[in-house]
């Protein structure tokens, strides 16, 4: 496929590098398989721990030349990267689609989120700013600066498999920081495109190897990067399993974890919404990427007083939904990742059916022509109850539960009852709600959205959640803040030591 040549994506591919180099390894043979088709589309070498090491020695070495940098210049580099990726937006948001399964429309998505991310760290490598304070001591200046950590190791997920690495690394490099990137082995071949990518404009640039580094592998890799102690900053992306794992390793060598964890999001849909905004908002939130976001929609709180209405244009919604090829436009949702998936998927359905639900719109594996690879489904309706043990759990799958609710307290009870907390919203147009919905008594996710849906964040606003979302935040405002190490600074300038609260300590 052409986009895979302009990617240069060959058969067999190399898997761990320090930018414009690769380095031999006996990690294996990782195969990426397309759920689009079920076709081998190459192959990627696995990292071992000697190439683990000599990565981490190459990255620990580039830092000392990187952080020194003036941050301007480092946002000079990043503002050629987003424009080499303005310039392969098109072949590598194909390859998103095609190794990953997401719609066309969503893999250009995903890689205008790197072209955005880009934008925001130019303009913030002339902002890394720190605080003036007065100091109680005549003759004396205080001040906090902030510094680079030094490695900064990333573990992304499948479904977001370049724009989640670049929310980490565009940031970490203009704060004066390496990375090294430990990319889901579900889409390998999208972390080699964006190294050769970035590998060029480093060339350009003298940027010295070890700056932007590969480990490809499995959970192995992970592990190595979480316990390793010249790794001061681990940024996570995935399960909540994987999350509580990383978290309890890093935190015992007393390192700093940035954790984007699972999320069950949910909109409450007021007897005040405005049903046209309401219904496509839930619809998206719910289908968009097959249901394989961390902010997919997976439960609507319907007021009973519009229930079956609501009920019933969902249901026609549904109807219209075209599931097939993601490189086709015309299609509005692809394939789930892997055959696991869809075993999750079916599984999460015969238990709320044991529970009691009633699916409106059934669920199912699709087959015939065009679905040969066995991953498309039916995104699926249930009427549910809250006390359903399913619906208090993450399935990445289209599947959407529909519960009633009386009073707006009641909905945001419902709202906040499940573990997760990443992102939430209430459609309404009684200013009343949407504000109570936003106060402290309100939402208790990271995300809190009034008249919009769940899914597609922008960049401009930091990124997580609270609970089992694990709390890390990535992106926008002052996410930078985690890539760096704080300090304060006091200067004497007089001729005395006068002691802090006034303290004598005369000789």
């Amino acid at each position: 496929m052409e986009f895979l040549r302009a990617l240069r994506i060959d058969a067999t591919n190399q898997g761990v590098g320090t930018g414009a180099k690769w380095i031999s390894s006996k990690g294996g043979i990782i195969e990426s398989f397309s759920p689009v088709d079920g076709s081998m589309i190459a192959s990627v070498i696995a990292t071992d721990k000697e190439s683990f090491e000599t990565v981490i020695r190459t990255a620990q070495e580039a830092f000392e030349n990187w952080r020194m940098v003036p941050a301007p210049k480092r946002g000079e580099v990043i503002r050629q990267i987003g424009e080499a990726l303005r310039q392969n937006k098109e072949p590598l948001g194909k390859l998103v689609s095609f190794e990953m399964g997401k719609s066309l429309q969503e893999g250009l998505g995903e890689v205008q989120e790197m072209i955005d991310i880009c934008d925001f760290a130019v303009g913030l490598s002339r902002q890394l700013h720190g605080f003036t304070m007065h100091s109680e001591r005549s003759g004396h200046r205080m001040y906090e600066q902030y510094h680079p950590l030094g490695i900064a190791g990333i573990i992304s997920a499948f479904n977001f498999p370049v724009a989640v690495w670049s929310w980490n690394c565009m940031l970490a490099w203009v704060c004066g920081d390496v990375c090294v990137w430990k990319p889901s082995e579900k889409t390998p071949l999208c972390s080699l495109a964006c190294q050769h990518i970035v590998a060029d404009v480093f060339a350009r640039n003298n940027v010295p190897e070890g700056v932007s580094c590969i480990v490809n592998g499995g959970r192995e890799a992970g592990e190595w990067l979480a316990a390793d102690t010249r790794i001061p900053l681990i940024s996570a992306t995935g399960s909540v399993r994987m999350g509580k794992a990383v978290g309890a390793v890093v935190g015992a060598r007393l390192g700093r974890a940035l954790l984007e964890l699972g999320g069950n999001n949910a909109i409450i849909i007021s007897k005040d919404a405005d049903l046209d905004i309401a219904i496509p908002g839930s619809l998206f939130g719910a289908v968009g990427t097959a249901g394989q976001r961390c902010t997919t929609t997976r439960r609507l709180i319907i007021h009973e007083d519009i229930y079956d209405s609501v009920k019933t244009r969902l249901v026609k919604a549904y109807q219209q939904l075209r599931i097939g090829n993601p490189l086709d436009p015309a299609n509005h949702a692809g394939p789930l990742i892997d055959k696991d998936a869809v075993k999750m998927y079916l599984e999460a359905i015969e238990k709320c059916k044991a529970e009691g639900g009633n699916f409106i719109v059934e669920g199912g594996v699709l087959n015939g022509k065009g679905y040969e690879s066995g991953c498309y489904v039916k995104p699926c309706i249930a009427e549910a109850k809250t006390g359903f043990k399913i619906v208090q759990h993450e399935t990445f799958a289209p599947i959407l539960y529909l519960l009633k609710y009386k009073a707006i307290e009641e909905a945001i009870a419902i709202q906040n009852e499940v573990p997760q907390g990443l992102s939430s919203s209430i459609m309404t147009l009684n200013l009343r709600e949407s504000e109570l919905f936003l106060s402290h008594a309100g939402s208790d996710c990271g995300i809190a959205n009034v008249n919009i849906g769940t899914s597609g964040a922008e960049i401009g606003g930091a990124f997580g959640g609270e609970k089992e979302t694990g709390g890390g935040r990535e992106s926008g405002s002052d996410a930078w803040k985690v890539y760096m190490r704080r300090q304060t600074n006091t200067i004497n300038y007089s001729t005395s030591l006068p002691l802090a609260q006034g303290i004598q300590f005369n000789i």
